[in-house]
């Protein structure tokens, strides 16, 4: 069985902390409207400005591992990013209400792991701490918890790093 990899759109998907004026190389501009930016109707938010690489799904995909989205984007990912990519429709971690996180921990993390169920994992989020690395080696063990610069996205360095830490797990 193949280890699990746990998306995050923002920071690693889209690199929304770029410059707004100097779109990431490679990157398409896409305009989304979702649950929290409602239709267009007079006073409401524009859509959101999405920045999306099209060869970030093949490269996805390429790698050894089960995808899984782990986004606040939740089913919407599969709606309106996974298609930009090439992506098939993927699992989704259903998120607590309270999304607060509890000493010093990303509120993501106890149910990733919870998700896992005990399989070994890599998750790559903009947001991860070295709380969050310590507690899940203590609670889960296997994981590569990888953090993707938020003005950069995804880069091949990164794809690099998922594919040898799961090249580790078949020796």
């Amino acid at each position: 069985m193949r280890p699990l990899l746990f998306l995050d759109v923002d920071g690693p998907l889209n690199p929304f902390q770029a410059k707004p004026s100097k779109r990431p190389d490679g990157y398409l501009t896409y305009r989304i409207w979702t649950s929290v930016t409602p239709a267009p109707m007079p006073g409401r938010r524009k859509p959101l400005r999405v920045w999306l690489k099209p060869s970030h799904g093949e490269d996805l995909l390429a790698l050894p591992y089960e995808l899984v989205w782990a986004t606040t984007w939740t089913h919407e990912a599969n709606q309106k990013i996974g298609p930009e990519l090439g992506l098939p429709a993927l699992p989704v971690i259903a998120w607590p209400e309270q999304r607060q996180g509890a000493d010093g921990l990303h509120w993501k993390t106890r149910a990733i792991v919870e998700f896992a169920a005990g399989r070994p994992f890599a998750w790559v989020d903009d947001e991860l701490t070295e709380t969050d690395r310590v507690w899940v080696m203590r609670q889960h063990g296997e994981a590569l918890l990888h953090w993707v610069d938020p003005r950069l996205g995804l880069r091949a360095a990164d794809f690099e790093t998922l594919r040898a830490w799961a090249g580790k797990l078949d020796e």
